[in-house]
């Protein structure tokens, strides 16, 4: 069983189903699905058969963590960091519309970086996002990620904002380590 993540204001914890109605909440709202879907709700039984750019967890992933708000357990989002020991990990992250800009991005994603670099061994860190993403750009900025890549993704039925392609942007072990030692 993996332990809670503790920060400063958040607690990290492995989804469960009885997570299921609030990770889907984000999946219905349309600021938080911009970048995503273009701001489409994503369907609550996901068709057999349905591909799409971005996850959908359903509480039994045991990559994902619900974050919630140690003063009082409110769900705020989820954080994900997919890898295994030695390999590169992936990041990801939603967050409920109502606590943007208040730092919880930042937050979440430092605990659960250092989480997989200090826990699970990984040896490098990646994150994605479409390049009009400033926010979520700026968050993997300041986790002292670099641009590793742009690039376009093939799609039959692009988004507002997709003509200006993906960024990939990544840190290693090594450099987050002398960072936050």
């Amino acid at each position: 069983m993996t332990a809670d993540i503790v920060t400063a204001r958040m607690r990290l914890r492995p989804v469960t189903p009885a997570d299921v109605e609030d990770l889907h909440a984000l999946e219905l709202d349309p600021r938080v699905m911009r970048y995503l879907s273009g701001g489409a709700p994503t369907p609550r039984e996901v068709p057999p058969g349905m591909v799409t750019l971005y996850r959908m967890p359903r509480g039994t992933e045991a990559d994902v963590w619900a974050a919630t708000r140690k003063e009082d357990a409110r769900f705020l989002g989820w954080f994900a960091l997919d890898g295994e020991a030695g390999g590169i990990g992936h990041l990801g992250y939603r967050l409920r519309h109502e606590v943007w800009g208040q730092g919880y991005g930042f937050e979440g994603a430092t605990a659960l970086v250092d989480h997989g670099f200090r826990r699970q061994g990984l040896s490098a860190v990646n994150a994605d996002t479409m390049a009009v993403n400033v926010g979520s750009r700026r968050i993997m900025e300041k986790l002292g990620m670099t641009l590793l890549r742009c690039y376009r993704e093939a799609c039959n039925d692009p988004i507002p904002g997709s003509e200006e392609g993906e960024v990939e942007y990544g840190v290693t072990r090594e450099t987050w380590l002398a960072r936050t030692v």
